[in-house]
């Protein structure tokens, strides 16, 4: 099967109350884990790719990564850059064959963020591929990015939804009260601003900062109308601690399928825990 946008599954996510996964793919580990453990449950996902990663592994590489995923599996999988910086990049991104393409504009003005995501919107959907827009700052650390939580910015709904109707994008990622990385505490999660945009506007919410969010946290806001969930942190913590265990307990060890391997079963597990808990186990079609 073909990399598909992600309105192969986003509107039936919405529709009937479930969310698909962003796993971020930052090598191949992270590719075979995340597909595998698809394949397990049935269930459609996203490989997320940031412009750290890309830098890191190459486009061609990336795509054809993913292509292969989708050959072997048969599910519907996006390619899908996470948080594009620029329109050069997006396009860039899709002419080598990702399928989906964010573009956060939400360090600029909201008149910018509008004029920047409707050039993006426009290309893309001439060439069938989805496109994510972000509204509000969201905290936390993702590659070399650091926003302070005092700098974050909620959404406001009102906006969002103007948003949405003067872009046309496919998704929309507003800053709810999550952040990128690891909690040092429980999130403080808007629902309401969740359930004000996702009734107004025919296309899920994006929970970005996904890991280490309680479960109970992400079952009520799939309720409230998130269809998209971004997750990568609890990936990584997962592949960094089983190598530690196989390299502290063994340091003979040298051979990187060694402790690579027991990396990426324990992704498999967290991804497999993942989609379960946002409801996507069998909706892939």
């Amino acid at each position: 099967m073909p990399l598909v946008s992600m309105n192969e599954f986003l509107p039936a996510a919405k529709e009937k109350k479930f969310a698909v996964g962003q796993f971020n793919m930052n090598n191949l580990e992270f590719s075979q884990a995340i597909v595998q453990a698809a394949m397990e449950e049935n269930s459609p996902f996203i490989f997320g790719v940031s412009e750290g990663a890309l830098k890191y592994m190459g486009i061609e590489f990336t795509v054809a990564m993913a292509e292969a995923a989708a050959k072997q599996s048969g599910l519907p999988i996006a390619l899908h850059l996470d948080h594009g910086s620029s329109f050069e990049v997006a396009m860039k991104c899709i002419r080598a064959g990702f399928s989906s393409v964010m573009f956060d504009g939400s360090h600029h003005s909201y008149e910018e963020n509008v004029r920047l995501t409707k050039e993006v919107v426009k290309t893309a959907h001439a060439m069938g591929v989805s496109v994510e827009g972000e509204l509000g700052t969201i905290g936390g650390v993702e590659d070399d990015i650091s926003v302070d939580e005092s700098d974050a910015n909620l959404a406001k709904p009102e906006e969002a939804i103007r948003f949405y109707e003067e872009t046309g994008v496919d998704c929309l990622a507003i800053a709810v009260g999550t952040a990128h990385g690891m909690y040092s505490g429980e999130p403080d999660i808007k629902f309401d601003i969740i359930e004000e945009v996702t009734k107004n506007i025919p296309v899920p919410v994006v929970l970005h900062g996904g890991s280490g969010v309680p479960d109970e946290m992400i079952r009520k806001s799939i309720e409230a109308g998130v269809g998209k969930i971004n997750v990568n942190t609890e990936n990584q913590v997962a592949l960094t601690n089983a190598i530690r265990n196989v390299l502290n307990s063994n340091d003979s060890v040298y051979d990187p399928r060694k402790y690579l391997g027991p990396g990426k079963e324990a992704m498999v597990e967290v991804v497999k825990s993942k989609i379960k808990l946002f409801g996507s186990s069998n909706q892939a079609q």
